[in-house]
């Protein structure tokens, strides 16, 4: 702890004090929140990233097309699915290649059942920051339900690499769908429940209600993204304009919240929870039959072996935490050239600035919880 005592701009006079919280206390995960204090008052604060740093972009330069799949989920692998579809549908753009009717909702199955994994890893979290271990246990335990689902269908719990360029590896198991429906019913009557011990408490609604308020203007001019967004009140979602999956032929509408605050980021992603279940049975009732994979990317070694042609492809998709750009160079050999990736918390960051300055110490960790911030999502 350092006394500052030539306060910069803004700062008291009498004085204010840094504070150093993180990257090794467990209140701030892998990142660094510098924080000028005015008594308990937070005057500045400014996030340090990068202490996870795993140097995804340049380590994509050294692998085949087909081995950054695994290897673009890892920044956030409790959402691999849709990180893992931004890569896969810029090479598809690469290869100039149509993914079939029946792939595109098998992809979108998995994506929204991770969504809503992802989801509940986030509620927990903000759940064990605000001191409510209840709230922290219930999530993390329904959540093995969805990632037992994912398990079956991809025979992974966490990194699926299940999505290929042209389209995905395999059918649902024949079982699969009932037990899908089982725990989606299962999930969902767990809502209300959660609702009860928790959102309806007033010493929670105390910590989250008109705090960290990020309002609509703001929120449009800072770029954030997400549920984090839709929580101000501005209904956008890459899935909406999003070539990718099936989501136009679904009816899907984002669930938008306009308080802006914690609570309403809390909330709106209970909100999307509910849809991500209906956009499911929605799958389950009108998936199409036919091929999984494309012509031109039949098979795996046709993946591995072939030539990629030279050009460039931009992606925009959903993650869990916000949206997901990828942008690939292919030079005409069998590596990328460059692979640029923008990850949700990457731009999601920038919010702390704005929802905590003004707020007390104490409220650190609830801003901070609300966010769903990912460290080692942003240091990709």
């Amino acid at each position: 702890m350092k006394v500052n005592t030539t306060p910069s701009e803004g700062h008291s006079e009498r004085g204010t004090i840094n504070l150093f919280i993180g990257p090794q206390h467990p209140g701030s995960g892998h990142m660094r929140l510098e924080v000028v204090l005015d008594g308990d008052v937070v005057v500045d604060i400014t996030p340090d990233i990068g202490w996870v740093h795993r140097g995804v972009e340049k380590v994509a330069e050294t692998k085949k097309f087909i081995q950054v799949i695994p290897l673009v989920e890892r920044p956030a692998i409790l959402d691999s699915a849709n990180m893992n579809v931004g890569y896969v549908r810029a090479v598809e753009k690469i290869l100039d290649s149509e993914v079939p009717v029946r792939a595109r909702y098998i992809r979108t199955l998995i994506c929204e059942l991770n969504r809503i994994a992802s989801h509940l890893y986030g509620i927990g979290i903000l759940g064990n920051m605000i001191g409510t271990s209840t709230l922290y246990m219930w999530s993390f335990a329904d959540r093995e339900i969805i990632l037992e689902l994912l398990q079956e269908f991809t025979g992974a719990r966490l990194t699926h690499s299940f999505f290929l360029p042209g389209g995905v590896r395999d059918n649902p198991p024949k079982t699969f769908m009932n037990e899908l429906e089982q725990g989606l019913k299962y999930v969902e009557n767990r809502l209300p429940d959660y609702k009860a011990l928790t959102f309806d408490n007033p010493a929670v609604r105390g910590r989250l209600e008109d705090v960290g308020i990020i309002n609509k203007k703001k929120a449009i001019k800072l770029g954030i993204t997400g549920p984090n967004l839709r929580a101000s009140g501005v209904k956008y979602d890459a899935r909406m304009i999003g070539d990718y999956g099936a989501y136009d032929e679904l009816g899907f509408k984002p669930a938008t919240r306009k308080d802006g605050d914690c609570f309403a980021r809390l909330m709106i992603r209970i909100d999307e929870i509910r849809e991500s279940i209906k956009l499911v049975r929605k799958i389950i009732r009108e998936m199409p039959k036919g091929k999984i994979m494309s012509e031109e990317t039949r098979s795996i070694n046709k993946l591995v072996t072939m030539d990629f042609p030279e050009g460039e492809a931009f992606s925009r998709v959903e993650c869990g935490r916000g949206e997901l750009t990828t942008f690939l160079i292919s030079d005409g050999k069998d590596k990328p050239n460059r692979l640029r990736v923008i990850t949700p918390s990457f731009r999601n960051v920038i919010a702390f600035r704005e929802a905590i300055v003004g707020h007390r110490l104490a409220d650190i960790p609830a801003v901070y919880g609300s966010l769903d911030y990912f460290p080692p999502e942003a240091d990709r």
